[in-house]
């Protein structure tokens, strides 16, 4: 009943059924391009399933489809994935829930949700004015600042106690990427927001981080502006995804122009 999803598929090209969720899903974009991904859809490009070994799958289903078809989908696909170690499952709330039934009672395993994020994406950047300090793409002289950054981040998010130390290499990767840019005041940097991926379309911001007590100053909102006019220079349309429960940053994307776009949710599942 599927086959494989291939790098630049019509499935998620312009004009598929698929297109209408771009922003909601655009993290489909960046596992598609995995070489060890697993990658499925239906021959009609109305369901696609794509998974990194290790990390939850992310499950897309039309919304034009029946209900009863869905579930179908659902139970087909939980049988396909019998050997496959799936520690969670990824996209809208409905879809994945539903899935998430099916596939505990197949496989004998609980499940529960781990958080929710809103996706937007924003086409026309409004910068805010008045924020003192300047940006400046990241360098291998701040792998220890961005460790620091990057463990708080993990906090905020995730509710971690992960050490800086334990950043350093993640930190040294994301700088070497290239997307990785720093808010200054004073030349000390005091935010950090990062370009992590770029699909045909959309660029995905993602990483923004402010210590706690720099918050408030307008340093994330003028950093995330400013990677948001980098990729509308390249034609590109600015997208990431913000956790629901966090009404501040939440507040920050919507005011510099970002435009809600679907919610996402992640499941976990547990033996």
């Amino acid at each position: 009943m599927f086959i494989k999803l291939v790098p630049n598929d019509a499935a998620m090209a312009e004009g598929s059924l698929f297109e209408s969720d771009e922003v909601q899903y655009n993290l489909l974009f960046r596992i598609r391009e995995g070489g060890d991904a697993l990658c499925l859809k239906t021959a009609d490009g109305s369901m696609i399933f794509a998974h990194t070994p290790g990390h939850k799958g992310w499950l897309w289903v039309s919304q034009k489809m029946a209900a009863d078809k869905q579930e179908d989908i659902f139970e087909k696909l939980a049988i396909d994935l019998n050997n496959v170690p799936l520690p969670g499952i990824t996209g809208d709330p409905d879809t994945v829930e539903r899935f998430a039934e099916i596939y505990s009672k197949r496989k004998d395993v609980r499940w529960e949700k781990e958080m929710t994020m809103e996706s937007y994406y924003c086409p026309k950047v409004l910068k805010p004015n008045n924020v003192r300090g300047e940006f400046r793409k990241a360098t291998k002289e701040d792998v220890e600042t961005v460790a620091l950054y990057l463990a708080g981040f993990l906090r905020d998010a995730f509710n971690s106690s992960a050490e800086p130390e334990t950043q350093l290499s993640k930190a040294e990767t994301m700088i070497e990427a290239g997307g990785l840019y720093l808010w200054l005041v004073d030349r000390k940097p005091v935010s950090m927001a990062n370009i992590s991926h770029r699909s045909g379309k959309y660029g995905r911001i993602n990483s923004v981080f402010t210590p706690i007590e720099l918050r408030k100053k307008g340093y994330a909102s003028a950093l995330t502006a400013e990677l948001c006019a980098i990729l509308e220079k390249e034609k590109l349309i600015p997208m990431l995804y913000a956790d629901i429960i966090n009404p501040a940053s939440n507040k920050v994307y919507q005011n510099i122009g970002f435009i809600k776009s679907g919610k996402i949710t992640e499941i976990n599942f547990q033996e």
